[in-house]
C-alpha cells in the first residue's frame, strides 16, 4: 500500500507522517523573524499556518459531535487563531499566536490524539475519510509553503537536482467525441469539486505535446508582447499596467541575456523548461500573439485521459492507471525542481501529451464552476466560496505530492496570481 491509496487505518497513518515530515523540513530553517515574515496577500505568516495544521486535524478529526457542534480544543482559542473561515488573512499576523514551540507542541499533542483513536477506532468510515482529508489538506499546504519560500527568496528546499532533456515539438490532432467529465465513483477520495462525472462533447481539437517553454516565452517578451495593447484582454492589461509587468514574475535582464530568481539565487533562464510564475493573463496575451489558444478544461480532461478509439475508456493518469513513478511525472521528491518540457516521456497520454501531470499546473480558459448536481462535502470553505472568481488549473506541478493528483483534479486560483508554479499548454484556434 502507497500512499496514493488511502484505503485503510495504516495508509492513512503514513500519509499524515509523510505530510508532516515535509512540513516540518519545509519551517525547521527558519529564522524567527521568517516564522512570521512580511506581510502580503499572497502569503500567509509561516507560523499561522503550521498552526493552521494542527487545528484543521483536530477539528475534523478529534473535536467533531452530533449536529455539526465542536468539542472543546487542547489549545485555548484555537477557533479564533486558525479558522480559516472566520480569521481573515490580513489578521493573521496580528494575532496572538502561541510561539514556535508553542505551536509544534500543539501540533505533536494533535497528532498523538489522533493516533490514540485511529488504534482504539480505525475502522470508523468517517474517521477514515478526514484522515484522508487532514493528509491531502497539509500536503496542500506544503505546496504553499513551498510558494512561500520562493516568493520570499528563501533557500531551495532540501531535493534532488535534475538533467536536461530538451524540448519536444508540434501539435497533436485529437479527435474529440462523447466524455465524462469529471471523476467517477469507484471509492476512492476525491473533493467535492470533481463530483461527479458528466457527458461533455469535445470537438476535435489539435493541442501542443508540452507546455510554452521559457523559450517560446521568451520571444514574446522580447517582441515587446508586454508593452502592445493588442495581444490583452481589458482586464489583463489592467492587471499588467497597474502591476508594471514587462516579463515574467523574477525574470530581468543582464545584457542580452534573461536572468531569473530561483528561491535565493540567481541564475540563467533555462530555455527547455516551461515558463512558471506566469498568470492566466500572461499566459491568454501569449495565445493571442501566438495565434493559438488555452483549452478548455474538458478539452484538457479529454487528452489526458480518453485513449483513441476505445470511447469507453478514461484512465486515472494521462500513461494509465498506475500511480505515478519518476519516469512517468515530475512530482515532490522527483527531481527538486522543473525538468525540461521534453523529460518524462514514459508518462505521455494515449494521444501523445506530455507532461500533463507534473512539473507545472496548466492554466485553462474556464472559469471554476461546480458541475452539475454540485454538493459541497463537509469541508465547506474548500471549493464553493471560489465558484465564479477563479481559473481552473490542472495537472500538478514539481511541489506537488503524487497522491494529491490525478486526471480530474481541478486547482483554482484567480487570474493575477502568478506566483504559483504554473505554466501553461496551448490549442490550435
Amino acid at each position: 500500500m502507497t500512499d496514493f491509496e488511502l484505503r485503510t487505518g495504516s495508509a492513512s497513518r503514513a500519509a499524515l507522517d509523510a505530510a508532516r515530515s515535509r512540513t516540518l523540513a519545509l519551517v525547521n530553517s527558519l529564522s524567527p523573524d521568517q516564522w512570521l515574515g512580511p506581510r502580503l496577500a499572497i502569503v500567509n505568516p509561516p507560523l499561522w499556518e503550521v498552526g493552521h495544521l494542527g487545528w484543521f486535524e483536530e477539528r475534523w478529526c478529534l473535536r467533531r459531535g452530533v449536529a455539526g457542534t465542536l468539542a472543546p480544543s487542547l489549545l485555548r482559542n484555537a477557533d479564533a487563531l486558525y479558522d480559516s473561515a472566520l480569521v481573515s488573512h490580513r489578521e493573521r499576523w496580528d494575532l496572538p499566536l502561541p510561539d514556535v514551540a508553542g505551536t509544534l507542541r500543539y501540533l505533536a499533542d494533535v497528532r498523538s490524539a489522533v493516533a490514540a483513536l485511529l488504534a482504539q477506532d480505525g475502522g470508523d468510515p468517517a474517521l477514515q475519510y478526514f484522515l484522508q482529508l487532514c493528509a491531502l489538506h497539509e500536503e496542500m499546504h506544503c505546496e504553499a509553503l513551498t510558494y512561500t519560500r520562493q516568493t520570499l527568496g528563501y533557500p531551495e528546499p532540501p531535493g534532488k537536482r535534475y538533467a536536461a532533456a530538451g524540448s519536444c515539438t508540434g501539435d497533436v490532432a485529437i479527435a474529440g467525441g462523447r466524455f465524462s467529465l469529471g471523476a467517477v465513483d469507484d471509492g476512492t477520495f476525491v473533493f467535492d469539486n470533481e463530483k461527479w462525472a458528466h457527458g461533455v462533447e469535445v470537438r476535435p481539437f489539435r493541442m501542443a505535446r508540452t507546455p510554452v517553454s521559457n523559450a517560446q516565452f521568451a520571444e514574446f517578451v522580447d517582441a515587446g508582447g508586454y508593452r502592445d495593447r493588442r495581444w490583452w484582454s481589458r482586464d489583463g492589461w489592467a492587471w499588467r499596467s497597474g502591476e508594471g509587468a514587462l516579463a515574467p514574475l523574477y525574470w530581468h535582464r543582464d545584457g542580452g541575456s534573461w536572468l531569473r530568481r530561483r528561491f535565493d539565487v540567481v541564475e540563467p533562464v533555462p530555455p527547455d523548461q516551461p515558463a512558471m510564475h506566469v498568470n492566466w493573463h500572461e499566459a491568454a496575451a501569449w495565445c493571442r500573439w501566438a495565434g493559438r489558444r488555452l483549452p478548455s478544461e474538458a478539452e484538457w480532461e479529454f487528452a489526458a485521459a480518453t485513449v483513441p478509439d476505445q470511447p469507453g475508456i478514461k484512465r486515472r493518469y494521462p500513461w494509465g492507471d498506475a500511480a505515478p513513478t519518476t519516469a512517468t511525472a515530475n512530482l515532490h521528491g522527483t527531481a527538486g525542481g522543473c525538468v525540461d518540457v521534453g523529460a518524462c516521456a514514459a508518462g505521455d497520454s494515449a494521444w501523445g501529451i506530455r507532461q500533463m501531470i507534473g512539473n507545472v499546473w496548466e492554466w485553462t480558459a474556464d472559469w471554476f464552476q461546480p458541475y452539475p448536481g454540485f454538493v459541497r462535502d463537509p469541508y465547506a470553505e474548500y471549493s464553493e466560496p471560489w465558484f465564479g472568481s477563479h481559473k481552473v488549473l490542472r495537472g500538478g506541478c514539481h511541489a506537488t505530492r503524487a497522491g494529491l493528483i490525478r486526471n480530474t483534479w481541478r486547482n483554482f486560483y484567480t487570474p493575477d496570481r502568478r506566483d504559483v508554479f504554473a505554466g501553461f499548454r496551448t490549442c490550435a484556434l
